[in-house]
């Protein structure tokens, strides 16, 4: 089975309404929670990337907080 964009569309739009039931090329999958479909859509997005030759940034989505420590 490989993974397309209407794939990830479907994950996208089953977080947004919060459905926790997916049906993707026939199959009915439940998950959990919706931290367990994020971490789906991100596994989808991750193999649509490799497969068409982009690599992800391992540190995308981090951000860095400073504080100075001066009140």
């Amino acid at each position: 089975m490989a993974l397309t964009k209407e794939d990830l569309d479907i994950l996208d739009e089953a977080i947004a309404t919060g459905e926790l039931t997916v049906k993707m090329d026939g199959r009915e999958v439940t998950y959990r929670s919706i931290a367990e479909l994020r971490e789906a859509r991100r596994h989808v997005n991750r193999v649509i990337n490799a497969n068409n030759g982009r690599r992800m940034n391992p540190l995308a989505g981090m951000v860095a907080r400073v504080d100075r420590g001066i009140r």
